[in-house]
């Protein structure tokens, strides 16, 4: 599909598939996006404001200079995204979703929310992601140094490593057993 029009209002798109494809300048408004698949595929100066999308498949996408703005993401796949290339990230919520190999290096974005979510191998050095909400959410091999994560909710979040000497932990919510992590990266002895 060729998105000749530059700007989507209220619209539906399902079971759209698009591989190696530049998306430029479109802007997306209280859209939704069923079954869809963007596979190597680049989205230059897009906007998505309030939208929905459902059951997608986004593999190694590029996002540059692009706006995600109230957008809910549920059960898809977004693997090796770059998130530090988009201008604009505010109100994302991801629940269900894979977001393995993903980059939010150096990000802060405001009311972040990644649920039930499985989010391997991501960098989130330096991001600040206070007030966030990770809840139930599997951060396996993902790296967190110097992250602020002051008022995060890491409730039945598991297999993160969060040092708590190199991140900022200030009422950040965590539940057992796997809090007992944080105690990893300090010189203690547990009996």
């Amino acid at each position: 599909m060729n998105f000749k029009k530059k700007a989507f209002y209220l619209e539906t798109f399902t079971s759209l598939s698009l591989e190696n494809e530049t998306i430029e300048s479109v802007e997306f408004e209280e859209c939704e996006f069923n079954k869809c698949s963007f596979v190597n595929c680049t989205f230059d100066g897009c906007k998505f404001l309030d939208c929905k999308i459902i059951e997608c498949r986004f593999s190694a996408d590029k996002l540059p200079h692009c706006r995600f703005v109230e957008v809910k993401l549920l059960n898809s796949q977004l693997i090796g995204i770059d998130w530090t290339k988009a201008d604009a990230l505010e109100g994302l919520e991801f629940t269900g979703c894979k977001l393995n190999y993903s980059n939010f290096r150096m990000l802060k974005p405001p009311r972040l929310k990644m649920i039930k979510c499985e989010v391997k191998e991501a960098d989130f050095i330096e991001a600040d992601l206070a007030g966030g909400v990770f809840t139930g959410t599997d951060f396996e091999n993902s790296r967190f140094f110097k992250t602020n994560l002051t008022g995060a909710d890491f409730k039945g979040a598991r297999n993160y490593f969060i040092d708590a000497r190199t991140n900022t932990l200030k009422k950040t919510k965590f539940s057992m057993p796997e809090a007992l992590s944080l105690l990893n990266g300090l010189d203690v002895i547990i009996e």
